[in-house]
């Protein structure tokens, strides 16, 4: 290999005719290493830079770093990256120059340098190490649990966790895969990889109190539930945490109700669940400001997902006088505020050519607006769904309205079947792995009871009597994760499987039979 290939940033330095009498000694051209040494000894000499020999010694370790056989296979528990050194120099800002950054000049002064191979690739990176990435090498070299160094430093358990995550997404730090994957047979057919077979995040959408303003039309759930006790609470969330932790996933909770704003504890609950680092969202009803401003100085949650069930005199009809123009304004807030909105429609045969229309009023209105189909459940098993013929033509027309309103988004996993049949890729369906009931989310009742999917009774365990672990492994959540057998051989059931509880709703088998709308 060249030299200049191996110290491409010394050799732009000196410029050619220069480097040419630099590596005219016999020994740099036969060793490399030869020749940091002679740079080291001509630094500071004649035109020579005082600081090369120690930029010439950090692009040899660069080079050297390259050169590493990573070892197959996935890392089993959390390890410092093998390939990863540090370096001792004697300049300051030598890692601008060897990224090509000629702004900044070097400067007299020790400095620590990383250097290191970024798993997965054959990209070498260098930086001077923060304080929390010598924090988080520490603490996986000496096995220090999060929380103990949380409390050492005093600090909240939800800026370890950032630390940890920056340390790995930089790879100086190597960790098991996600343990949240599929099981059973679900080739992607058209997909490439395994982009929807593997979860990288849990979700667990918490429904924490039954009470609720509304009385809406298809409300699935009624039925008196007595809410979670703050100190219960609290315990919740620790065993969320270890869970995501033992499954090597990223925690998320998604707050809903009722009206999870009506629970007692709601914000010394939320301030609690950020201290754990979990990612936030909030799905509920129009609220005010002074509310949304106090979420906000907390942890701004990662989105607000408010109902419209089609134009205001439907929407009013199902959710009640006024709740239309408390919806414009409340979106009105969370845009002011910054927090990301969506606006959730649930479909039936009597707002289906609504859809549309209220999608192109939202423009510029919400960050995003998304439908899923009825269940029959509850009160909802008062209204009807479309016929099949009808819903997929809605589809059609729905994916051709969203090519000229950038604010429809795709959830419905049945929309996969249109784009198959133009040839087009699929997208990822209701939660990103098709139908994700007890696989990438569970639901939480106020009761403790633990369901597949809220929008059907899927009971799956108990978190009062047992461990998030024990629930999610349980046959009852394998058999609500497995898709119907009639789904099996499909090319789209990675990022299908129909609506279990459209499925459920309708009189179906969830084992056996498809989704009732599918027309594949």
């Amino acid at each position: 290999m060249k030299l200049e290939t191996i110290f491409p940033a010394c050799h732009a330095i000196l410029g050619e005719k220069l480097w040419q009498r630099v590596i005219s000694d016999p020994r740099a051209k036969s060793a490399p290493e030869a020749l940091v040494a002679r740079l080291a000894l001509s630094a500071g000499r004649g035109m020579v830079p005082a600081y090369l020999g120690d930029l010439a010694a950090l692009e040899w370790r660069i080079h050297a770093t390259l050169g590493m056989v990573e070892s197959d296979g996935g890392a089993e528990e959390t390890v410092i990256n093998p390939t990863l050194s540090l370096m001792e120099v004697r300049w300051k800002n030598l890692t601008n120059l060897v990224g090509g950054d000629n702004s900044a000049e070097p400067e007299t002064g020790d400095e620590r340098v990383f250097v290191w191979k970024v798993p997965g690739t054959e990209a070498v990176r260098t930086c001077v190490p923060a304080d929390e990435d010598l924090l988080v090498l520490k603490m996986v070299e000496e096995r220090i649990e999060a929380r103990t160094l949380a409390e050492m430093g005093e600090v909240p358990i939800r800026a370890v966790y950032g630390a940890f995550d920056r340390a790995r997404e930089k790879g100086l730090i190597k960790s098991p895969s996600t343990r949240i994957v599929r099981e059973g047979d679900f080739a992607p057919g058209p997909m490439q990889g395994r982009a929807y077979l593997d979860a990288p995040v849990f979700t667990l959408q918490w429904h924490l109190t039954q009470a609720c303003d509304l009385r809406c039309r298809h409300c699935y759930d009624r039925t008196e539930r007595e809410a979670i006790t703050f100190a219960r609470a609290q315990r919740v969330l620790e065993d969320l945490d270890r869970f995501c932790r033992t499954r090597h996933v990223r925690g998320a909770i998604t707050f809903t109700g009722g009206n999870p704003l009506l629970y007692p504890d709601f914000v010394p609950l939320y301030r609690a669940a950020r201290e754990y680092g979990f990612s936030l969202a909030i799905l509920g009803n129009p609220t005010e400001r002074p509310v949304l401003e106090e979420l906000v100085s907390i942890q701004k949650p990662d989105f607000f997902q408010l109902s419209l069930e089609g134009l205001a005199e439907h929407d009013q009809w199902i959710r009640g006088p006024g709740h239309f123009g408390r919806t414009l304004k409340c979106l009105e807030v969370l845009r002011e505020l910054g927090i990301y909105s969506m606006v959730m429609l649930t479909l039936t045969k009597d707002n289906l050519d609504q859809i549309i229309p209220l999608a192109e009023l939202l423009r510029e209105r919400t960050d995003v607006f998304h439908f899923n189909r009825l269940s029959r459940v509850g009160m909802g098993a008062n209204l009807e769904l479309p016929s099949r013929e009808a819903y997929r033509s809605f589809l059609e027309e729905y994916l051709f309205a969203s090519k000229e309103n950038p604010f429809m988004g795709l959830k419905d996993s049945l929309i996969n079947i249109v784009l198959a049949q133009r040839g087009e890729p699929p997208f990822g369906g209701c939660t990103g792995f098709g139908c994700g009931a007890a696989f990438n989310f569970v639901t939480l009742l106020p009761d403790g009871e633990v369901h597949a999917c809220r929008k059907f009774p899927s009971p799956v365990g108990n978190i009062h009597f047992q461990s998030l672990e024990e629930i999610y492994d349980s046959e009852d959540a394998r058999r609500y994760r497995q898709r119907p057998q009639a789904c099996t051989g499909c090319a789209l059931r990675a990022v299908c499987g129909g609506c279990l509880a459209v499925i459920d709703s309708n009189g179906l088998d969830i084992s056996r039979d498809r989704d009732p709308l599918c027309f594949r």
